[in-house]
């Protein structure tokens, strides 16, 4: 079988479970764990932040980072397909007590004079007020569509004139470092705080951190343990993180590459393809996908109309062409 359901059924590499099996650990629930630590300074580093806390999935990193800036009652705004939206089970009400509000947008992108529409201030005990606006970079549902960093900029330039906060969810930001050329500090410097995560393209097995200022680290930390997140010797996962940071970041490029030879075989124009994922509409989803598993390839339907292919670490470029054929067959 050729897998592209997702990008989190990457398997970490032999020299990833060799680094993994040398981590030196401590008890990370009482911050001594070195390899943590030693990772989540890291990425605080390399977003331009103070600070960072591992977690042990991509949806805690999100309610952990969007609870820092969002108080119960209040509400975020956020692209209606989201993440955070529509795949984290309605987490963010559930624990968190926080509503949202959704613009649209066919790519995922940014819509400053919607958003500027739906702009709730704090009227006083009569509305809902927005304390955030959230933003994907790269966008799950969306194809993997990466946010022109200018428009990442006009949003945090409005949120901030308004007095909100911005939440990044970059769960696929890496992709879009890869695939724009901008720098992760400048990505980071649009959000007040912002979830990464290491477990999809960079191939680690487990894992996302929750990235911002001292202070907002220490609130998560708090809230990660009362979550059921706080983790013991942690360092064997950090380790798995710290090698992907030092292997994989760059080899997206093929991952992207493949998802355009892929799009090209399902009728989608391959320069709309940003990073790795590829959505396509088709008449019947759910029957797509069970003949693509009959010829020996699994894609994900998301939704009853709409199929998603993504490439990744263990898709190779022969598994990609011979994918590319069958689903073009198909």
């Amino acid at each position: 079988m050729i897998d592209l359901r997702s990008d989190t059924l990457t398997r970490p590499t032999e020299a990833m479970r060799a680094a993994m099996a040398r981590a030196e650990v401590g008890d990370d629930v009482y911050g001594e764990d070195p390899t943590v630590r030693a990772l989540e300074e890291r990425v605080a580093g390399l977003f331009g932040h103070e600070a960072a806390l591992f977690t042990p999935t991509g949806s805690m990193a999100n309610v952990l980072a969007v609870r820092t800036l969002v108080s119960p009652g209040q509400e975020v705004l956020c692209e209606s397909a989201a993440h955070i939206a529509r795949a984290e089970l309605g987490a963010h009400g559930a624990y968190s007590g926080v509503t949202m509000r959704t613009w649209h947008h066919p790519r995922g992108q940014v819509d400053l004079p919607l958003i500027e529409t739906l702009f709730a201030p704090d009227l006083g005990p009569f509305f809902v007020p927005t304390a955030a606006i959230s933003v994907e970079n790269t966008h799950n549902f969306a194809g993997g569509a990466v946010l022109p960093l200018a428009d990442l900029q006009a949003v945090r330039d409005f949120a901030h004139g308004h007095g909100a906060a911005v939440h990044l969810d970059g769960a696929r930001i890496w992709n879009a470092h890869v695939a724009t050329g901008v720098p992760l500090a400048e990505y980071g410097a649009v959000a007040d705080v912002l979830a990464v995560c290491l477990s999809k393209g960079l191939g680690a097995p487990v894992g996302s951190l929750v990235v911002g200022s001292s202070a907002a680290i220490a609130e998560t930390r708090v809230w990660r343990k009362r979550m059921g997140g706080g983790m013991r010797q942690t360092g064997i996962l950090a380790a798995a993180g710290l090698h992907a940071l030092d292997h994989h970041v760059e080899r997206l490029a093929e991952d992207h590459a493949h998802a355009r030879l892929l799009a090209d075989a399902v009728g989608v124009d391959p320069a709309s393809v940003d990073t790795n994922i590829v959505v396509f509409g088709h008449a019947d989803a759910p029957a797509y996908v069970a003949r693509a598993r009959e010829a020996g390839v699994l894609v994900s339907a998301v939704g009853p109309r709409t199929v998603r292919l993504v490439t990744h670490l263990d898709v190779t470029k022969a598994d990609a062409e011979r994918a590319a054929e069958i689903l073009s067959a198909l």
